[in-house]
């Protein structure tokens, strides 16, 4: 009986639509990706989500020359230092880097966004889809400073 009280409350005090909405991985971002201009090329290999977790590893080169590499993650109820957990968080690590991590932002875009805002550059990731296109852009928080790429399955 006491949630059937407590439920006219939630009703006359909705929560705001921002907390209301739950995060989901993105699904659609699973498999290997690449992008290539002339000899210059970017890779992006992400697993499917299992566990409240989807893992990732990049590679970008120029022929047979590696120019970087690091390891990401995307992550349901990540913890956050000595605050809160983030609902959903984005973690990369280049070169082998202690990770950093970027927030969750819900949304009118499609795709995914994700804000640190305490880091130089960039401060955010947003990645969506265009058919079956992927699309990734970096960029500070404003969305000045864009660096963008567009990947195709590695199998296509």
């Amino acid at each position: 009986m006491k949630f059937a009280a407590a439920l006219p409350l939630a009703l006359l005090f909705p929560l705001p639509l921002a907390a209301q909405e739950a995060p989901a991985l993105p699904d659609w971002l699973a498999g290997c990706w690449e992008a290539s201009d002339g000899e210059r090329w970017v890779e992006e290999c992400w697993t499917v989500p299992r566990a409240g977790i989807m893992l990732g590893s990049g590679r970008s080169g120029d022929g047979e020359r590696l120019l970087g590499w690091e390891t990401m993650r995307i992550a349901l109820d990540e913890p956050n230092g000595d605050g809160p957990n983030v609902r959903m968080a984005f973690l990369a690590a280049p070169m082998g880097a202690t990770p950093t991590l970027f927030a969750w932002s819900p949304g009118d875009s499609e795709g995914v966004t994700f804000i640190n805002t305490a880091n130089e550059y960039p401060q955010r990731i947003r990645y969506w889809r265009e058919g079956r296109e992927l699309m990734a852009e970096i960029s500070l928080v404003d969305g000045s400073n864009p660096m963008r790429w567009t990947y195709r399955r590695m199998d296509d």
